[in-house]
């Protein structure tokens, strides 16, 4: 259908049955990579568990799509492994070093804060309860990713009502330089 394999990178909890990551697995065929631990996560397991997940593949056809800790899931990837893919969609990160961030996670503060290795596109909410406006923008800039702001959308996931969201489908496009020829 593509020329690219694009991964499911979803946060604490995974993202449930109305939320846009699973709506895109279902409509578009993406998918998901599965951890062993959604509700108290180990940092290096998820990383490890992104790297299976995609060693097999060409890195230069690989897009990965994080939400909220799968976001900075694949900055602690990115710095581990190096590896150059085609790109990452980093949606609504959540900030791990903040004193509400939620109790039992482990091995992701502090969040890393040094330049991908690929191209990457944050988007984020001006009024996301797990990240500030200006911190998204703090870690956009420090990983070198293009800022959106798409105004107040919370945490941007199934409560914000988005459904399979369609201008993220535009973000991703853009990301893969076009060449995605999926359709909403």
């Amino acid at each position: 259908m593509m020329d690219f394999n694009i991964f499911m990178v979803p946060g604490l909890n995974s993202s449930g049955p109305l939320h846009w990551q699973t709506l895109w697995e279902k409509q578009f065929g993406f998918t998901r990579i599965q951890q062993t631990e959604w509700d108290q996560p180990v940092c290096d397991d998820w990383i490890c568990q992104v790297d299976v997940s995609v060693q097999s593949f060409p890195a230069e056809q690989t897009i990965l799509v994080g939400h909220s800790l799968g976001c900075c899931t694949i900055a602690h990837w990115a710095g581990k492994y190096k590896k150059k893919i085609n790109g990452a969609l980093l949606v609504g990160p959540s900030d791990v070093d903040a004193p509400s961030y939620p109790k039992g996670t482990s091995g992701f503060m502090p969040m890393p804060m040094v330049p991908l290795p690929f191209p990457s596109i944050m988007i984020a909410s001006s009024d996301d309860y797990y990240v500030s406006l200006e911190r998204a923008r703090f870690f956009a800039k420090n990983w070198g990713s293009e800022f959106v702001n798409i105004g107040a959308f919370g945490h941007i996931n199934a409560a914000s009502n988005i459904g399979v969201w369609p201008e993220g489908v535009e973000w991703l496009r853009k990301l893969a330089s076009g060449s995605l020829q999926l359709t909403v």
